[in-house]
């Protein structure tokens, strides 16, 4: 399939979203530094949360990078406890922001969907203050509840996210949907980079295993938020436009799947 580092996705809403992002969760060494030297290097897309205390660090790196804010797409998110108008502001703040591209429900709820949450960012939405929303670790029953609560469809739904580790279920309900499936952790954090079939397949397209995971979900549909602070990293990640796994190759990759979390749990959207 032919994609490029600057391909979008188009949202349900018309917006443009890029097809790969940089993740900051822990990204607290030379944030704003990291966050130059990815601009640079032609990441588009960087996604953080209130919570990861990542905001003013990538605030400075936008400022310093120079960059028009229109090219630019900026992903956040308000916490589960949270109210959504309030932290939104918030949030904008810390980044020294107008508007965030698209702000996400970081994860439901104990004992419901996040009604309250979602009325919240729909008025964020309204006011300008964000162009999408969307959720975060939601199960397939809690957007159907949400939505029909709501009326609202989230324009993505960013989950962990990798060979390891998915579900067919949710890939046929988002597509049908017209709902991005952002990947999180979608490097597994490193713990499953030595399997043996991902390594083999990494050595006949004479890549890293990392790169053949981002390039899996490119190839997918979903969208890798791939978290990187190294220079080297950062550039390595972004070199998956220059080949193409096979059909084998994807079935290969897609069977290794045992609904595995990096995190050490149970996937939160199963």
């Amino acid at each position: 399939m032919s994609i490029e580092l600057q391909s979008t996705a188009t949202l349900h809403t018309g917006h443009k979203m890029p097809l790969l992002g940089l993740g900051t969760w822990q990204l607290t060494h030379d944030t704003p530094g990291a966050i130059q030297n990815a601009i640079h290097l032609g990441y588009r897309m960087i996604d953080t949360s209130g919570d990861y205390g990542t905001q003013p660090g990538i605030g400075k790196g936008l400022r310093r990078a120079d960059i028009d804010r229109s090219t630019l797409y900026v992903v956040t998110k308000v916490e589960e406890t949270d109210n959504a108008y309030t932290a939104a502001r918030k949030n904008l703040a810390e980044l020294g922001l107008e508007y965030a591209d698209l702000m996400l429900i970081h994860r439901p709820p104990k004992d419901n969907v996040g009604e309250d949450l979602w009325q919240g960012l729909m008025r964020v939405q309204r006011e300008g203050l964000t162009r999408d929303i969307g959720v975060s670790n939601y199960s397939v029953g809690d957007i159907e509840e949400l939505v029909a609560a709501t009326g609202e469809v989230p324009v993505v739904n960013q989950i962990e996210w990798s060979p390891f580790g998915w579900s067919r279920e949710m890939l046929d309900f988002c597509q049908l949907n017209t709902i991005h499936i952002q990947a999180y952790s979608p490097l597994t954090r490193g713990k499953q980079l030595h399997n043996a079939t991902l390594a083999e397949i990494a050595k006949r397209h004479s890549k890293t295993p990392a790169q053949i995971l981002i390039r899996w979900n490119l190839q997918l549909g979903t969208i890798p938020i791939i978290k990187a602070a190294q220079p080297k990293h950062q550039a390595e990640n972004l070199d998956v436009f220059d080949f193409e796994l096979s059909d084998n190759d994807m079935d290969a990759l897609g069977s290794l799947n045992e609904h595995y979390s990096a995190l050490g749990n149970r996937l939160a959207y199963m």
